[in-house]
């Protein structure tokens, strides 16, 4: 059993300007360890949620208003596609920081290239190693 688990973020056709604006794959993902799960999108988004505060997680579908890091008032979307969303509800709420500011995170919408694979280790509550 691995410690970490890295989630790669999903892209669509705006992956090179995301990439030459700095939130681009090598400098986003989903991590996630054992007793939290850390998300990023390059400088614009960063967050640590404590897997003891996520309520649940759930696959994602319809509109998403947008690509890039959007949200307010505790509902945030980070994306570079319009599929692969998972959608983690999260009580208490945790702390991220959008282009350095501090937010609070209820919900957090994310496009992640394996969405089966997030959501099983999420329910499961373990890390399991992928490379085996």
């Amino acid at each position: 059993m691995a410690s970490l688990q890295t989630f790669p973020i999903r892209y669509g056709v705006f992956r090179p300007l995301l990439s030459v604006l700095g939130m681009g794959p090598r400098f986003s993902s989903v991590e996630v360890e054992v007793d939290h799960v850390r998300v990023r999108m390059g400088w614009s988004f960063q967050a640590d949620i404590p897997r003891g505060s996520i309520t649940g997680a759930e696959a994602s579908s319809g509109l998403v208003g947008g690509i890039g890091v959007h949200g307010w008032r505790g509902e945030w979307l980070v994306n570079g596609a319009a599929k692969g969303l998972v959608t983690i509800n999260i009580d208490p709420p945790a702390r991220g920081r959008v282009l350095g500011v501090p937010v609070r995170l209820r919900t957090l919408r994310v496009s992640v290239e394996s969405p089966e694979e997030l959501l099983a280790v999420l329910a499961d509550g373990g890390v399991k190693d992928h490379r085996q």
